[in-house]
């Protein structure tokens, strides 16, 4: 399904019409790679629209920058103020996906030019759905272990959500969809269990939850330290961990999270069926929790939801 076109998107610092927003075939992110990205969902609750621990995102985004050197030419609080404007001016009162990105832009030619190329900002805004289709919270989806591996810790950074690392995803993906299965599983190079093609995972077994630890080539992701955070605050056992593959066919239950499949169901792995082949009451719990935080149920007790004020006045950039 195509991107639904909104009336704007916000770049290098002022709202632009949705068909104006383009970069140059030669920017050196199109070529090498070179772009740090975010996914963040906003949500609407019963006191207005709020954006899900957006500075949590906008920290991981400077730090993903970091890591590959990319000087973002704003600071933390205009990156957050341009989320909120996004939702704003683009009217998007049922919630949406924001999508920051910085990335480096029209310059010199070269893998690492002898003049470092602009680098230039973006944060759209829209309507999406469930990211693999499933359109319930009881919905659960088939899965099979990639052949191909994960990123090797000492090749490309992990922890930085770049879009260069997205090639492995892509193939992992593409695999998993070529086989009939929703998504795929890549392994970290040792053989035990990374992450999905975009996901983090989780593994139940004999009541505890368990999931890969930063080492085994995951993203730190903010969906998953927010289902640690809740797991616990319900009693559950949380470890980091190794999690060896045969553990997925023998799990009780197996969840994704992330912010675009957010708390998502599997209920086989290479065909192998997970538990009783349904959502577990586990993950029932903590989709509970983690959906409760938008209608009221669960308290936010951790200061997560960032309202937007839906009558700011947008700042539109002047045509020409």
């Amino acid at each position: 399904m195509p991107i639904p076109a909104t009336p704007y998107i916000w770049f290098n610092g002022k709202l632009v019409p949705w068909e104006k927003a383009t970069v140059h075939v030669l920017a050196h992110a199109l070529h090498y790679g070179s772009s740090v990205f975010e996914g963040i969902r906003a949500y609407a609750t019963p006191q207005g629209v709020a954006i899900f621990r957006l500075q949590d995102h906008t920290r991981r985004l400077f730090d993903s920058a970091k890591i590959y050197r990319i000087q973002i030419p704003f600071q933390p609080e205009q990156i957050d103020s341009a989320c909120r404007e996004a939702i704003a001016a683009n009217n998007l009162a049922k919630g949406a996906y924001l999508r920051p990105i910085a990335f480096r832009g029209y310059g010199e030619m070269g893998v690492v030019p002898k003049i470092d190329p602009p680098v230039d900002v973006a944060i759209a805004a829209w309507e999406w759905g469930k990211y693999l289709g499933t359109e319930g919270e009881s919905e659960a989806v088939d899965v099979c272990v990639s052949s191909w591996q994960r990123v090797a810790p000492n090749t490309l950074p992990a922890m930085a959500k770049a879009g260069g690392n997205y090639l492995s995803s892509q193939l992992i993906s593409m695999e998993a969809k070529r086989l009939g299965f929703a998504e795929g599983i890549g392994l970290s190079t040792d053989g035990t269990v990374s992450e999905g093609g975009g996901e983090n995972l989780f593994v139940v077994k004999d009541g505890v939850l368990m999931t890969p630890g930063l080492a085994h080539s995951v993203l730190g992701g903010i969906t998953r330290d927010t289902v640690m955070r809740l797991a616990r605050e319900l009693g559950l056992e949380v470890r980091e961990c190794a999690v060896p593959r045969e553990l997925l066919y023998l799990a009780d239950e197996l969840f994704f999270s992330g912010t675009a499949v957010e708390v998502t169901p599997i209920r086989s792995v290479d065909r192998i069926t997970v538990g009783t082949g349904k959502r577990g009451p586990i993950t029932e719990r903590i989709q509970q929790a983690f959906f409760g935080l938008f209608d009221g149920r669960t308290a936010d007790k951790w200061g997560w939801l960032d309202f937007v004020d839906m009558q700011a006045k947008p700042r539109v950039a002047a045509a020409g």
